[in-house]
């Protein structure tokens, strides 16, 4: 009997694709514009074995819907839009793709630095609406200090180009206290200790119950006069307002976020109408290499759990299923 997946996208990467042909498995996608409710429809009407879970919410109705599910992989590492508790309840297992898309991510971080630092794109739009506008008060970041906030492997790939720069690099990670995974990073025990002397705060931490809402009005007002700051972990993280209000005063010289608090971003948003912040919309994993290797790790999740071949207990946020 062929297993049923679900993508809960209206595609898949071909290198996922033709893991699960090669096993004759039935795939299932979701249309262009399906919410949750379409997710939920289609686990109650088809026998679904196992969901490939993107960006569209993973409900616990979806999950209860459905008898037959066995399996969860996140094509991600981030499982906010999958209700964990509802799987946990059925014993299933919710597998991620740690690292799979940390080298995309941390390049596109560089990226909205660099960006945020010189006024890239602010003088790329004033030169093609007809100004010769020359910024010459960018930031040079040699001898700057970059803070990052979570210190997996997307914090140490950026760690270490900012290293090759010649930044100094704090860091604050639970997981590490304060013993840096390699020389040249200084870690702190606590990110209020950090942040003053972060001339860049960088964001790098799961959306969980600990982090929603860690930056806010306190932590800006910590951070040095006209220091930088970057997200390209999950809008929710961060108070928008506040970040906001840092910007038009200036405490914050500027800003390049990948993650919003509402995405897609609203166009009347007021984050839009500033100059000194760049917007990209959530596409730091999304380069064709991480969404490659992102497809065939979730692929490789499903196919292992259902043939026995249980995936790592480290790529499984709720490892519990197992101990009952």
């Amino acid at each position: 009997m062929k297993e049923k997946v679900l993508v809960t996208a209206p595609k898949l990467h071909p290198d996922g694709v033709k893991l699960l042909n090669a096993m004759e498995c039935e795939i299932f996608y979701l249309d262009a514009n399906g919410t949750d409710k379409d997710v939920q429809h289609l686990m109650e009407s088809v026998a679904i074995d196992a969901v490939i879970s993107r960006t569209v919410d993973l409900s616990a109705e979806a999950i209860q819907a459905c008898p037959t599910l066995k399996v969860i992989s996140k094509h991600g590492v981030g499982v906010s839009n999958i209700n964990v508790v509802a799987a946990t309840k059925r014993g299933i297992p919710v597998y991620v793709t740690p690292g799979a898309n940390a080298q995309s991510v941390a390049e596109m971080t560089m990226g909205l630095l660099f960006s945020a630092a010189r006024k890239i794109s602010w003088m790329d739009h004033e030169l093609r609406t007809g100004n010769w506008a020359r910024a010459q008060n960018g930031i040079e970041l040699k001898g700057k200090t970059i803070a990052l906030l979570g210190f997996g492997q997307i914090g140490q790939i950026v760690a270490k180009v900012c290293l090759a720069l010649g930044m100094r690099v704090i860091a604050f990670d639970p997981a590490y206290g304060l013993a840096a995974p390699f020389p040249g990073v200084q870690m702190f025990g606590n990110v209020d200790e950090m942040l003053p002397e972060a001339n860049v705060l960088s964001l790098h931490v799961p959306l969980n119950k600990h982090t929603k809402g860690l930056v806010g009005t306190s932590q800006f007002s910590k951070l040095p006069d006209g220091a930088i700051f970057i997200n390209t972990a999950r809008g929710e993280v961060v108070d928008e307002q506040a970040l906001i209000q840092n910007l038009c005063s200036g405490k914050l010289f500027a800003a390049g976020v990948d993650t919003t608090m509402e995405e897609p971003i609203p166009v009347d948003s007021p984050l839009l109408k500033l100059e000194n912040l760049v917007v990209t919309p959530h596409v730091g994993g999304s380069t064709p290499a991480a969404l490659a290797a992102m497809a065939t790790c979730a692929v490789g999740n499903i196919l292992g759990f259902m043939n026995g071949n249980r995936p790592p207990e480290s790529f499984c946020v709720n490892p519990q299923v197992f101990r009952s």
